[in-house]
């Protein structure tokens, strides 16, 4: 089989595994909806919106809420919107400091209780979900697969090996906390050689085939595209990553963080971050 096959067989396994945790993928909306109109999203169309609209996001959101933040610019023109993408724990400190900010957007709920805890955001509310796989180079220099003929998905040990330069992110980052949690529960089969800020920092040392291996999301796995070859395993569904959005109590424009957070949890936002790889929280 070859190198794309396997690509595709595996990460399709890994969203079908994911699905089964949080329930049918938003991605199976209808044909089209991914894209949205001012109909699709009619809760988020305000002529009055104008100004900029900031928004931190996590570094796993990039692709998507770029897109979807293109396609809040042209409901509402007036509206120029900026991202700021990075791990969400360097976010929330930014945050905690004083950066200023219209909506955040954390890949885990313990990032976003740390800045909600400061009184910070308003209510916050899930949106999306994801969960590590294995992700190697396409050549794979470690040669690195699971086992044949095996029913279900693989342990990461049976996958993993302990002579392997691993990159994952840092321990303090969502990622990163989802990476310790599914080494330690597959008993620390390899030891991390190098420690990323986010999970962006991770799938490029893969993708340039710095390491041998890296822990990425499955969104990021849809991302690379054929720059990656990735495998599912079963302990990451012990470590499943829930997306939160609030919009941040002192925003400059409150009302346009509002009616992004709002786009991001309708039908057409919700499609969007499926065909991305996120499946629903």
């Amino acid at each position: 089989m070859s190198n794309r096959s396997l690509r595709l067989t595996v990460a399709a396994a890994a969203v079908l595994a994911l699905g089964a945790c949080t329930g049918p993928p938003a991605a199976d909306a209808p044909a089209g909806a991914a894209t949205g109109t001012a109909t699709d999203t009619a809760s988020t169309a305000d002529e009055g919106l104008s100004g900029t609209l900031t928004v931190f996001a996590a570094a796993s959101l990039t692709d998507v809420f770029t897109t979807l933040g293109e396609q809040f610019e042209q409901q509402h023109p007036q509206v120029d919107v900026q991202f700021s993408f990075a791990g969400s724990s360097a976010l929330a400190a930014q945050l905690t400091q004083g950066a200023p900010a219209d909506l955040f957007a954390a890949a885990d709920e313990t990032q976003m209780a740390r800045v909600q805890e400061a009184g910070l955001v308003e209510d916050p509310k899930g949106f999306a979900a994801n969960r590590l796989m294995l992700a190697v180079p396409p050549a794979n220099p470690a040669g690195l697969r699971p086992p044949e003929g095996q029913p279900g998905l693989p342990s990461l040990a049976e996958v993993l090996t302990s002579d392997v330069t691993l990159a994952v992110c840092a321990e303090e980052v969502p990622c990163g906390a989802a990476a310790a949690e599914v080494l330690a529960a597959a008993g620390q089969p390899a030891t991390p050689d190098t420690y990323e800020e986010d999970v962006r920092a991770v799938l490029t040392k893969v993708e340039l085939g710095e390491v041998d291996a890296g822990l990425v999301y499955v969104s990021d796995v849809a991302a690379a595209g054929d720059g990656v070859v990735a495998f599912a395993f079963r302990e990451g569904e012990q470590a499943v990553n829930r997306y939160e959005a609030a919009v941040l109590t002192a925003a400059p424009n409150p009302a346009a963080a509002r009616a992004f957070s709002e786009l991001v949890r309708s039908d057409a936002g919700q499609a969007a971050l499926g065909a991305a790889g996120f499946p629903p929280a």
